[in-house]
This record gives C-alpha cells, structure tokens and sequence, in this order.
C-alpha cells in the first residue's frame, strides 16, 4: 500500500484477542489432562486423601465442639471413633436384614423370574420359551467352561479388596492429621511459598476449603434425603431389600443427575422381580418424583450457597470426570470444578486485583 515503510502487517485486534484466549485455553486444557492423568497414575493416593478431606469435613464441627471441653488429640479421637462406630452399627444393620430375608428373597426371585418370563411370552412381546429356556442353559453352560475366568475373577477381586482397605486406611491416617493440625499444616505451607503470592494462595484456599466444606455437607444432606425417600416408600410398597437399596441410593447420589437414577433402576429391577410389574412402575414413578424433588427443590436450596454452578457446567464436569476417571472421576469432577471456579473468583475480588485482559495484563481496580 501506499506510504507503508515495510515491516510486519498489522493485526488486527479481533485475532489479537482471539490468540490470547486460545493459548490460555489450550494451557488450562493441558493443566487439566495433566492433573487427571496424575490422578489416574496415583488414583489410590489421590482418593485417600480425597476421602480424608471429605472426612475432615464432616467431622472438623464435632471434633471443634468436643474441643471446647477435651484436649484435641482426644476430641479427634472420640470424634473418628464415633463415626466408625455408626458405619459400622449401620453395615451390621444392613448385614442382618439380608440374613433375615435371604430364604424368602430366593423364594420370591425365582418366582419373579418366571412371572417375567411368563410376561414375556404374552403381548406384544411373544417370545419363544425355548429361547427363554436356552439362555438359562447358555449361562450355566459359560459358568461352567469359564471355571477358571470366574475364579482368577474372584481372586482379582480379592486384590482390589486389599486396596480399598488400604485407601481407606491411608484416608483415615490423613484425616487424623487434618482434623488434628490441618490448619497449622496449611500455614506452613503458605509460609514456604514467595512473599508475592502467599496472600493470593491463601486467599483462594481458604476460599476453596470452605466451597469443598460446603459442598460436602450439601451433597451429604441431599443424599441422607434421598435415602430416607426410597427407603420409606419401598417399605411402604412391600419391596424387599429396602434398607439396602435406600443405603445404594445414599452412595449413589454422590453423582449429582445420574447416580440416583441409577440407583432406584435396580429398586426397580428388584420389585420387578418380586412384586411384579405394577409395583415396579410404581418404583419408576418414584424416579421421576424424586428427580423433581432433588433438582427442582433440594439441589437450588442446599447447594445454591456453596456451589454456584450451573446445570449444564454440572453434567459435562460429570460425563467428563466419568471419561477421564470413571466412577471415580464422575464423584470428584463437581467438587473439583466449584472448588477451582471459587478459588478464581476470590482471586479476582482482592483489593487491587482486577479482572486481567486477554494480554495478560491486570485491569482496572473496580471502584
């Protein structure tokens, strides 16, 4: 062009913009697949002390209240004892109802397979009863060649039992110490860091460690809830296992919008089997019914104050965290997002700390 000396063309601020973000982006996505590979490798050590932080939380109240009138080394243990003591009075609860019902539970899901078989035989379905007949056969006949799989299976298993108890005695021995001296542990920490950044990480740990309190005590009551829900109504519809599968949905609703779901298709599955079809539409209905009450009710009540996400950035951070981590991934993914998502925006709200432009340069301090 005409009266240009050389030199490079200019760019024009739109891509500018745009190449700042996208660098930004690719960094955060490379930090993220970083963390959850690391994760993945480490898995046992990560969810020991992830259980340890979900332990801590739950229990920092009641060890802080015991310590009003006990030395804290003993607050924390009455506090940990406590609560092993009530897991375990509620598993030899669940225990004893299954012995109880074991002979009429046998009696009642033979009967039910042959209602369903029977079912399946009449409209619309029509199926062939040989066919019926031929997969029990074909079942029997696998287990039987497939000795040696279901074995070497059950033994596998036998090894990851030896790694649950391990996580979950490393998660206990961490939530000693976190509930003992976690915050003398986290200032010792901050004081190893550059003066320059010790205030900002303190800023968004904090920040961070009261979202994950929070949302924790939130994801607990909404699961007590949810649990006590199924439980009350299986009693009532003359479901068997009721106290079992309320404690199912309990675990399962620590997967926000699909676990419980989950859950109460295999209460489904089991009044299909026992009390017939009626009584497991009844069941599904329930699913309905209590999706409404804990997405519609619960979830805006009790999370809205710790977790500030939306419903969509919730379901991706589960199908994400489940594609990355599985079930593992899909329980930690929610926390984790509010967690990082609370912490930034602390950071952005410390006095003199403006929002920063896509070059990397601090804003203007909102007035």
């Amino acid at each position: 062009m005409p009266g240009r000396t050389g030199g490079e063309p200019p760019v024009a601020p739109v891509l500018r913009t745009a190449a700042a973000y996208s660098w930004r982006v690719l960094v955060v996505g490379a930090l993220v697949y970083a963390v959850f590979s690391a994760l993945g490798r480490f898995h046992e050590l990560a969810v020991a002390v992830f259980l340890g932080l979900v332990v801590t939380a739950m229990l920092r109240p009641v060890a802080d209240l015991l310590a009003r009138r006990l030395p804290r080394p003993l607050a924390v243990t009455v506090a940990l004892i406590g609560s092993i003591v009530v897991v375990l009075g509620i598993l030899a609860l669940i225990g004893e109802t299954v012995a109880a019902e074991r002979g009429m539970l046998q009696r009642e899901f033979g009967d039910g397979i042959e209602r369903i078989e029977r079912w399946l035989e009449q409209p619309p379905f029509r199926l062939n009863p040989e066919a019926l007949t031929d997969i029990q056969s074909r079942i029997g006949r696998f287990l039987s060649s497939h000795r040696s799989t279901v074995i070497s299976t059950a033994l596998s298993g036998a090894g990851r039992l030896v790694e649950v108890l391990t996580t979950l005695a490393l998660a206990l021995f961490c939530s000693v110490f976190f509930l003992h001296s976690g915050d003398r542990q986290w200032g010792w920490f901050c004081a190893q860091l550059p003066v320059s950044v010790r205030e900002r990480v303190s800023v968004a740990g904090s920040t961070a460690w009261k979202t994950f309190t929070g949302y924790t005590h939130g994801i607990v009551l909404i699961a007590a809830t949810n649990a006590i829900l199924v439980g009350v109504a299986l009693y009532l519809l003359g479901v068997p296992l009721a106290v079992p599968l309320a404690l199912l949905e309990f675990f399962a609703a620590f997967i926000p919008l699909v676990g419980s779901p989950i859950a109460l298709a295999v209460a489904a599955v089991v009044a299909l089997a026992t009390e017939g079809p009626v009584i497991a539409a009844v069941v599904v209905a329930l699913i309905v019914i209590i999706g409404q009450i804990e997405g519609h009710l619960l979830h805006p009540i009790v999370m809205s104050w710790a977790v500030r996400l939306h419903p969509v950035v919730v379901a991706l951070s589960v199908v994400g965290g489940a594609v990355a981590a599985g079930v593992i991934g899909a329980v930690v993914a929610v926390p984790l997002v509010s967690v990082l998502w609370s912490a930034q925006q602390a950071l952005r709200a410390l006095p003199g700390k403006g929002p920063a432009t896509p070059d990397g340069r601090a804003g203007p301090r909102a007035s």
